[in-house]
């Protein structure tokens, strides 16, 4: 029998990519998203179906997962994608995009996988990857909230990794860097607050430094070459950097002193700014 993956977020981006790459070897894909009826392009490949999964509704992933389990015979992955991106400086952040950034992120993450460790631990078998980020090991101005999350995701994955593993359940986070999807557009949303204008200068520049990264950065497919990496290792590694920009930032990350690699990346994020 074929292998099954289950995505969430697969309308676009990273998701789709990850899809579309994983159905044309050969497996089958449930891939979830809030709206399918909307989706036209995943539908043209026989090995792909379509679910609805919202990971905020803890009803809905369940729904989604026993789907999936009947129209495929089994779920072997699951890939939680679903992602949101809170940017800007923090004091303009409101509560409900807080909870937004963490509702989506980790906990709809987090809803996702207490859904499905039932069935993998009966199974005694199943991979759960995450597609964290850089930003979960590193981080950058204008972008605290969203790191937040990500940190928070990639502590919680590795204490995981403890529990599930006499099930026999690998856990796995993919870290891309910048990447050229709707993240930027779509996925994004600008924290702004009337009438603070104190940061105008700085998050103006350090905003545009970060666009312009990922305007170019690879494409998605970078990212689905690392979960299919993941998805068909049977080691129990925990972390993948998805392409070579990622993998640099990781390693110099690493080997350089925390004040130093705080200075280079003030001097590529906050290229053009002068402080008074």
């Amino acid at each position: 029998m074929n292998k099954t993956i289950l995505i969430t977020g697969a309308s676009s981006g990273i998701g789709k990519a990850t899809a579309i790459y994983f159905a044309q070897r050969g497996w089958n894909v449930a891939a979830t998203m809030r709206t399918p009826e909307r989706e036209q392009e995943l539908v043209k490949y026989p090995n792909i179906k379509l679910f609805r999964l919202d990971v905020t509704s803890e009803e809905s992933i369940a729904l989604a997962i026993t789907d999936a389990i009947k129209a495929f015979g089994q779920v072997d992955v699951l890939l939680n994608n679903a992602g949101y991106g809170g940017v800007g400086v923090f004091e303009a952040a409101t509560k409900e995009q807080i909870q937004q950034q963490f509702d989506t992120n980790v906990f709809g993450l987090m809803n996702t996988i207490r859904a499905i460790l039932p069935y993998f631990r009966e199974r005694r078998s199943g991979t759960i990857i995450n597609i964290t980020s850089v930003g979960g090991i590193i981080t950058f101005p204008t972008y605290s909230v969203y790191h937040a999350s990500k940190w928070a995701v990639e502590g919680f994955a590795e204490a995981l990794q403890f529990e599930l593993r006499p099930f026999n359940i690998r856990v796995k986070n993919i870290e891309p860097g910048a990447i050229k999807t709707d993240f930027y557009d779509r996925s994004q949303v600008l924290f702004a607050k009337e009438g603070l204008t104190d940061y105008n200068a700085y998050e103006t520049i350090t905003v545009a430094n970060t666009q312009e990264a990922g305007a170019n950065a690879p494409g998605p497919e970078v990212v689905a070459k690392a979960v299919w990496k993941a998805a068909t290792d049977s080691s129990y590694r925990l972390r993948y950097p998805a392409g070579v920009q990622a993998s640099i930032l990781l390693f110099v990350r690493r080997i350089l002193p925390f004040r130093l690699f705080r200075s280079m990346v003030r001097m590529v994020v906050e290229k053009g700014f002068k402080s008074n």
